[in-house]
């Protein structure tokens, strides 16, 4: 009886063996992928997820299945799930640049660039006014921060979020004043545009755009060197007003998803593969096109790049605020 349960200790080990070994020698990807977005359902980051991997998954011969991994510090909650994870390419991050102020913040202990990041895109940001507005241009609107300093308000989200940061850099490209209001998120600050509490708001032309097509406000200028065209008009780019501002401008969003950085190669370039499948059919463009996104396309040591310029920008910003918990050089952020 004894050596029956021996027998039979060793075939069920030899099968567990086998199996780990198929399941290793199997060639990724082998079964299907999960993408966590650390930011609510029905947002930019989640709905820019949910298309893209609806179509990386044709060129893949598994599906990719999107969940809300929310909460935290800047959607440390949902970095910090994935990032617990085993880094075999089975689950991706949903993110976008506003993650990367979650270690000044104290969300989490890490660097943005811990991730190998893909770049989808992301929607420009735009100066707009309440449509009964007494400024009709942009340089009234200036005009009048400049004759006022600190006065005039102006809403762009919370402290240290990219709309902020535009509105910075217009201040800093015209000697202009604003008094920044900050807001739990862009639809309160475009809200509060709209109710006439603040003059301006500084948030994406794909967050403005019902507000616009519905006349509750009137759009100044794009932040971005190019005009947009939208709802048959044409919105002028503030670099055409004003002399300079390619010092300051412009900062993009940067929405789309990561791998952990430890990730193998082959991984990395299977889903890489199936990324820029993706981004350069017509779904995408068309989808863009229909939502006022504007595609990026990078992954890997290009995606990074932009993030690393992010990260420092926003973390330093924030730091010279008081709004950041850590200090960025302790985490070897460099200064931009």
């Amino acid at each position: 009886m004894k050596n029956l349960a021996t027998l039979l200790g060793a075939t069920v080990m030899l099968a567990s063996t086998a199996a780990s070994f198929n399941a290793s020698a199997q060639e990724y990807p082998y079964r299907d992928i999960t993408t966590a977005v650390v930011w609510g359902a029905g947002g930019g980051t989640d709905s820019i997820n949910r298309m893209i991997m609806a179509e990386m998954e044709k060129h893949l011969p598994v599906g990719i299945s999107v969940i809300n991994q929310t909460g935290g510090v800047a959607g440390s909650n949902g970095m910090v799930y994935v990032m617990n994870q085993p880094d075999d390419g089975y689950t991706l991050v949903g993110l976008s640049e506003s993650n990367v102020t979650a270690a000044v913040q104290g969300g989490w202990d890490k660097r943005f660039n811990f991730w190998h990041p893909f770049i989808v895109g992301g929607s420009p940001d735009l100066i707009s006014v309440p449509a009964d507005s007494p400024y009709n241009t942009l340089e009234e609107l200036v005009e009048a921060a400049k004759a006022a300093p600190g006065t005039v308000p102006a809403a762009a989200s919370g402290s240290g979020s990219i709309h902020h940061l535009n509105l910075l850099a217009i201040e800093n490209g015209t000697a202009a004043k604003f008094k920044f209001v900050p807001y739990k998120g862009s639809a309160p600050g475009q809200e509060a545009a709209v109710a006439g509490e603040v003059a301006l708001v500084v948030t994406s032309l794909a967050e403005q755009a019902p507000l616009i097509a519905g006349g509750q406000l009137r759009p100044l200028a794009m932040l971005t060197a190019d005009d947009a065209e939208f709802d048959g008009k044409t919105i002028k780019s503030a670099f055409s007003m004003y002399d300079g501002l390619d010092k300051y401008l412009p900062l993009k969003q940067a929405i789309g998803f990561a791998m952990h950085g430890s990730t193998s190669d082959d991984a990395k370039a299977k889903i890489t593969a199936a990324f820029d499948k993706a981004i350069a059919s017509d779904v995408v463009a068309e989808w863009a096109a229909a939502n006022n996104y504007d595609i990026g396309g990078q992954s890997g040591a290009e995606a990074t790049a932009i993030f690393d310029n992010l990260e420092s920008t926003f973390a330093w910003t924030l730091w010279d605020l008081g709004a950041a918990k850590v200090d960025p050089a302790t985490l070897g952020i460099p200064k931009p």
